[in-house]
């Protein structure tokens, strides 16, 4: 049975393909951001002569790594942009506040099903939610993607991650991806394809935390299957289709029946263990969002354990949307009236202090529960500050609490 990575880089090829080979092929869509934005410009000028794009109408461009801008340096970083974007003509541009560049792509249906999408982000893995061959590069091959429309890859392999059973209360999507990244471990599956089977029943949301995670273990690209896709969304036959051959490559099989509410220990992300083993540590800050788990769906069952609670005294509870629609939608449903109620900081849509550049980033000693993909010492300021990876459902257990907190024990009380 060939892969989902191998059915979509052999459609592009046209011809068959096993793991191991390596191909050139056109990237339907380039995505590049404000903070690597100036670096693949200076490489197309060097190279090249220019930093004009070959395809424009195949380029996203979006500012949401710092913004708004929180220097002066950034802000007119952001400005040459601007007028970069003006100047070549490119229809697909995300300023300050749209959201995160992922979100985006998969919500305006930039990424679809089957195409090859390339970003200047790691975690452009995202694209994987909607079957699409999403990988990050560095500025380099972005750059040059950027000048010719091309790219290459080595097909990867693929490991099977076969999913039973549904989610039981207080178990979510993060859960899954953290309990895959610790059990294949952060370099189980350098330059393989992780495609996960068995979730139809997932949402688009659900799906992109999974392909986001990816590639914590080392994963080139991270593929849901694509069954179960909203119609507007919906994948072709070819991508569907099954044929009766065993497939290649690893398997991992995963009951949701017999999952945890699962945290990732400071330092590693692939150090993670059930929420027992770490409940009562006290936290200084709860942050909500980031392309894993800032969708609608995250901030609405964050409110949802929340509503009528207070944020615990001594704890700060900071939330930033993925995107402007994701705000919006908790907006509409009362979602942020309930946070704001609570004690939470909005803040607008991207990034954050998930690189620990701005809005939010930690001091030295601090101990922080987070919501986001990566807790690399310093990842979100001080190297001295702890952060824990949690699913939405720990964060507002643990915001409510003021320690590392088991959203089940909340759960049973509102039941």
């Amino acid at each position: 049975m060939a892969s989902l990575a191998e059915k979509i880089l052999g459609r592009a090829v046209g011809r068959g393909l096993r793991p191991g080979e390596v191909v050139e092929v056109t990237a339907q869509r380039i995505m590049v951001h404000d903070s690597i934005a100036p670096a693949v410009r200076r490489i197309l000028t060097a190279n090249l002569g220019h930093d004009r794009p070959l395809h424009p109408e195949r380029m996203a461009v979006v500012i949401d790594h710092v913004a708004p801008a929180a220097n002066l340096a950034t802000a007119e970083s952001q400005r040459d942009l601007r007028g970069w974007v003006a100047a070549n003509g490119i229809r697909d541009f995300h300023d300050a506040g749209d959201g995160i560049a992922h979100q985006l792509l998969i919500e305006d249906r930039i990424a679809r099903p089957g195409e090859i999408v390339i970003g200047s982000d790691s975690h452009s893995t995202s694209y994987g939610a909607v079957c699409a061959f999403g990988t990050g590069m560095g500025a380099t091959d972005i750059a040059l993607a950027v000048a010719t429309g091309r790219t290459w890859f080595r097909v990867p392999e693929t490991i099977r991650i076969e999913v039973t059973g549904s989610f039981g209360p207080g178990v979510g999507a993060k859960d899954l991806a953290l309990t895959v990244t610790g059990r294949l471990g952060a370099d189980g599956a350098i330059y393989s394809a992780l495609e996960y089977r068995g979730v139809a029943a997932l949402s688009v949301a659900e799906r992109t935390t999974l392909a986001s995670m990816a590639v914590e273990a080392g994963a080139k690209v991270g593929l849901v299957h694509p069954e179960g896709l909203p119609a507007e969304q919906a994948a072709p036959d070819w991508l569907l289709a099954d044929d009766d051959h065993e497939p290649r490559g690893r398997r991992l099989e995963i009951d949701l029946d017999r999952l945890e509410p699962m945290l990732a220990r400071p330092g590693r992300v692939d150090d993670v263990a059930p929420i027992s083993e770490f409940e009562g540590r006290a936290v200084d800050v709860v942050y909500v969002g980031t392309c894993t788990n800032g969708r609608h769906e995250d901030i609405a069952r964050v409110a949802g354990l929340l509503r009528g609670r207070r944020v615990a005294a001594g704890t700060r509870l900071i939330v930033v949307p993925a995107s402007r629609a994701s705000m919006a939608a908790a907006v509409a449903d009362g979602s942020i009236a309930t946070l704001l109620e609570a004690g939470a900081v909005i803040g607008p849509p991207g990034c954050g202090a998930c690189i620990g550049r701005h809005m939010g980033v930690l001091a030295a000693g601090e101990v922080c529960l987070f919501t986001g993909n990566r807790n690399f010492r310093g990842r979100m300021g001080s190297p001295e500050a702890e952060i824990y990876l949690g699913s939405p459902e720990v964060a507002a257990a643990t915001a409510v609490a003021g320690r590392l907190g088991d959203p089940r024990a909340i759960l049973e009380v509102i039941c």
